[in-house]
């Protein structure tokens, strides 16, 4: 027992044993420099060395364009450029049609036939209010009440023409929404039990994008929702991102589809975890969002 204490005793005194290191003039023998070194003070060194190369080369691969040379990370930009080109295809499929259709009727045209009226291009029917009638029979009346019933879920008396609406179900499938983060749909749209949007959860620190181009109504922090962004969009359109770590646009600021306006967190005290509740309301009324929108 005793031998053990000191082979452990000699080999900590190793550690400590100072050591100079000379450097000479290999003709002269001169002395130019030296210094007084132990193993403990090389070890130290060393490791200190080590662990701050790492840092800076982690920092390096995190903070500037070289991790896009990583397998595992995509460029930046990569979804902002697939929805443009969505956008893009969108207007030549239209076109497409167009001039497919005028084509047609001219063929109609030319073999004396009558042509077919179909364009995409509504009319404007400014200063035509005379033929416009607003009766409603009862039947019709009644239909609607309890659809819109059924839409918000069940007996609450909240009713979309209350809002400003006819009584029929919001049609926005023809915006070009982007998606605010890509991940899986933990928590579906729920309103009977007040649940007003949808849960998506994914990569961490992954950044949450605006669906559609607006301006930024609130960007703070609540007690329930953590750091939250409200965006006011065209046509009466508002997208809600809440539960989020950290918020990269102020109010009142102007965003297009796919500018970052927050970091995936796990704010508030609604939060169970790391997510993005997201929420689209249209003239007043919340819409599911999985209708529009491929998460």
């Amino acid at each position: 027992m005793a031998e053990e204490v000191k082979k452990t005793e000699k080999w900590y005194r190793k550690l400590r044993d100072k050591y100079k290191l000379v450097i000479l003039n290999d003709e002269t023998y001169e002395e130019k420099l030296s210094f007084k070194l132990s193993r403990l003070n090389v070890f130290v060194a060393t490791g200190t060395l080590a662990i701050f190369l790492i840092i800076i080369t982690t920092i390096i691969i995190a903070f500037t364009p070289l991790r896009e040379y990583i397998p595992g990370y995509t460029d930046v930009n990569l979804y902002e450029k697939l929805y443009q080109i969505e956008e893009l295809t969108d207007s030549l499929d239209a076109d497409a049609r167009q001039k497919s259709l005028y084509l047609e009727n001219l063929r109609l045209i030319l073999s004396g036939r009558d042509t077919t009226i179909i364009s995409p291009v509504r009319q404007d029917t400014v200063d035509h209010y005379s033929g416009i009638s607003s009766y409603a029979s009862r039947e019709d009346s009644a239909f609607r009440y309890e659809f819109e019933t059924q839409l918000l879920g069940g007996g609450e008396e909240i009713r979309l023409s209350d809002h400003g609406r006819t009584g029929a179900r919001p049609d926005i499938s023809s915006f070009s929404f982007f998606t605010p983060l890509r991940g899986i749909v933990t928590s579906k749209f729920e309103p009977a039990t007040k649940h007003f949007g949808v849960d998506i959860v994914s990569v961490q620190n992954e950044a949450i994008k605006a669906t559609l181009d607006g301006v930024v109504i609130f960007s703070g922090w609540t007690l329930e929702t953590g750091y939250t962004v409200s965006i006011q969009h065209e046509n009466d359109l508002i997208s809600v991102y809440k539960h989020n770590s950290a918020l990269l646009k102020d109010q009142g600021s102007y965003v297009k589809a796919g500018d970052a306006i927050a970091i995936i967190g796990s704010s508030g005290e609604y939060s169970t975890g790391p997510h993005l509740h997201f929420e689209l309301w249209y003239n007043g009324v919340p819409v599911n969002p999985t209708e529009f929108i491929k998460f």
